[in-house]
């Protein structure tokens, strides 16, 4: 988080030179002090994040993929007019530990078109669907094994 501060220090300010670096470092160390001290932030998050990057990598790149899919699909869906579109509503359970993964999840299914996470009590989401086609497989989609292993789980 402090090379985050920093980075974010230097693009800020749009130049770099030795007295904006100095400051930067010195400011940087401030702020990363003053999470750890009085908001809770321990540096093994830090570590954390660096060991688990990959996987997030992967998460952010099934999303994508998702993403461009459900957009095909909901293209299909407008631009065929025979085809019938059936909204339902679904309602499914995620075994995921963390508040963080399940805010997660239920953010991946709101961004990819077609879906979007009406309620979340829990682990339990509630999911308006466009049609019946974008509801199958909710319950064991590729974003609950990504966001599983991202959380430490065993898949």
């Amino acid at each position: 988080m402090y090379i985050l501060f920093f980075l974010l220090w230097i693009i800020f300010n749009g130049q770099i030179t030795p007295e904006i670096v100095v400051f930067g470092l010195v400011i940087s160390a401030a702020i990363y002090w003053f999470c750890c001290r009085f908001m809770g932030y321990k540096p093994r998050r830090d570590w954390l994040l660096i060991c688990r990057s990959g996987y997030i990598l992967v998460y952010i790149g099934l999303l994508i993929r998702e993403i461009i899919k459900a957009n095909a699909a909901v293209m299909k869906l407008v631009l065929t007019p025979h085809l019938k579109v059936e909204p339902v509503m679904v309602k499914f359970r995620a075994d995921l530990r963390t508040r963080i993964g399940r805010v997660l999840l239920a953010n991946a299914i709101t961004l990819t078109p077609g879906t979007i996470t009406v309620s979340l009590k829990g682990d339990e989401y509630l999911v308006h669907c466009l049609d019946r086609q974008f509801a199958e497989g909710l319950s064991d989609s590729v974003f609950i094994g990504a966001l599983k292993k991202i959380e430490g789980q065993d898949v």
